[in-house]
């Protein structure tokens, strides 16, 4: 695949530069590099000793990392799922010394631009879906051996897909009849059950949304990020997470919630507030943050991306 036809526009790339509160001697990590548009603008602002860390599981989103930065001395390229970054950052010697972490979770464009790699019903291609092809089971695998049951299970659990049963009876009978392994096919037998919203939304936007997030295991990678991020980051470090999806913000709104708010005790309980012990780690820069009008319109995909920053603060 040539990585160059596939255009990305880094989402709200103002407002993560902005709220980076980068150093010129500092170490950022940008644990999501897909096409490297927030990383590049992170590194054009560190110094000869500053240190840019940038991960992904996709490979052609690291073959492109190394292509255009792997000459940086500044730059330690990481082809690993961002769930493990707490264990690269204690290879490296870093650990509780980083200054900022981005996660942009969710699909890139590149992905969801080549049909190759099954993310989309808009053009037709392999029903794969995996962020990294090189490991574990692709949406096809899953759909021909999955059983009724289940994949109603993820079709309302991640997508919030009113039809979820009458989806997984249908795919349960055109496996009987043939394999379900591209993307036409599966788009077309969701429509078949599904009737067109007034938003002129696709059918099968929630169910394919819901059977990547599956095979990927999103939900709990990011889970697994976000309790290991003081293992991370320094005090004053900060943490910025770009969600797409309800479920994802969720996740990350109730960890920052978690870490940044004091103990409900309930009332009439002898306890003294020096006597509580303080879970307070984060602070929280602002609300969360959502594209500007210019952006929307030069970039429809930004849509329903949200923004939320904590910094560290013990």
């Amino acid at each position: 695949m040539n990585t160059a036809q596939f255009k990305h526009a880094p989402v709200l790339h103002a407002e993560v530069l902005q709220h980076m509160n980068i150093k010129p001697d500092g170490c950022y990590v940008d644990g999501t590099y897909g096409r490297g548009g927030h990383a590049s603008s992170i590194l054009a602002q560190l110094g000869a000793n500053g240190r840019l860390i940038v991960m992904d599981k996709d490979p052609d989103a690291i073959k492109q990392a190394n292509s255009l930065l792997s000459a940086d001395s500044r730059v330690t390229i990481l082809h690993d799922d961002y769930e493990n970054l707490s264990l690269h950052i204690a290879d490296l010697g870093m650990a509780q010394l980083v200054d900022g972490v981005l996660l942009d979770l969710g699909v890139s464009s590149p992905q969801l631009d080549d049909a190759e790699r099954g993310f989309s019903f808009q053009r037709n291609g392999p029903l794969d879906m995996r962020m990294n092809p090189e490991q574990g089971q692709s949406a096809s695998e899953w759909l021909a051996q999955a059983e009724e049951a289940e994949i109603a299970r993820v079709l309302w659990e991640y997508g919030e897909e009113r039809g979820s049963r009458r989806i997984a009876k249908r795919i349960i009978e055109a496996r009987e009849e043939g394999c379900v392994d591209d993307t036409s096919t599966l788009a077309a037998l969701i429509s078949a059950c599904i009737p067109k919203g007034k938003n002129h939304k696709h059918p099968a936007t929630r169910s394919f949304q819901a059977i990547r997030i599956h095979i990927n295991q999103e939900l709990e990678h990011i889970h697994n990020v976000l309790e290991s991020i003081f293992d991370v980051l320094t005090i004053g470090g900060r943490l910025q997470v770009i969600s797409f999806h309800s479920l994802e913000d969720r996740v990350v709104k109730r960890f920052f919630k978690k870490h940044s708010t004091r103990p409900q005790i309930p009332r009439g309980l002898p306890v003294r507030d020096s006597e509580i012990e303080s879970n307070i780690r984060f602070s929280l820069i602002g609300k969360a943050i959502k594209a500007c009008a210019s952006e929307l319109k030069g970039n429809p995909r930004s849509r329903s991306a949200v923004l939320r920053v904590a910094e560290r603060t013990a």
